[in-house]
């Protein structure tokens, strides 16, 4: 089941994704390596192969760009969906969910990279898919209120 499907009070649009995402929980040895689901101003969801404790404090880091995005946040929910476990992290400071706003631009122009590889074989650089991307695309992004 989708995570944006499952939850149903949300307070915020969630916007896909699948940036491989770096979850640190003291409660578990280790980074483990997860899929980023999708990303809000309130916080994230993740795909995982094992579970994290609802309540688990966390460092998120998602590898884009020269510095990833860092964060800090807390388990607020992990499902069990088929193959994996599904968490949702809320973000603990402030700034943090205003910064996933860029995060969740750079994930629309990461796949946005990857369609043109796929659908037209040309194989452009990041910044390359940024101008593009925000051409086509950016007027139409949705805005967080």
């Amino acid at each position: 089941m989708n995570a944006s499907v499952c939850h149903q009070d949300r307070a915020y649009l969630r916007h896909p994704s699948e940036l491989p995402i770096h979850i640190h929980c003291e409660s578990h040895k280790g980074r483990s390596l997860r899929r980023l689901a999708n990303v809000s101003v309130g916080g994230l969801a993740c795909r995982s192969e094992e579970p994290l404790p609802v309540g688990s404090e966390v460092s998120v880091e998602i590898p884009i760009g020269r510095e990833p995005f860092r964060a800090k946040g807390a388990v607020k929910w992990c499902r069990h969906s088929h193959t994996c476990y599904e968490l949702g992290i809320q973000f603990e400071a402030h700034e943090d969910a205003f910064a996933v706003r860029m995060v969740e631009q750079l994930c629309y122009i990461e796949r946005y990279r990857r369609e043109v590889m796929k659908k037209e074989g040309r194989d452009i650089d990041s910044a390359t898919a940024a101008f593009e991307w925000i051409n086509l695309y950016a007027a139409k992004f949705p805005h967080i209120s």
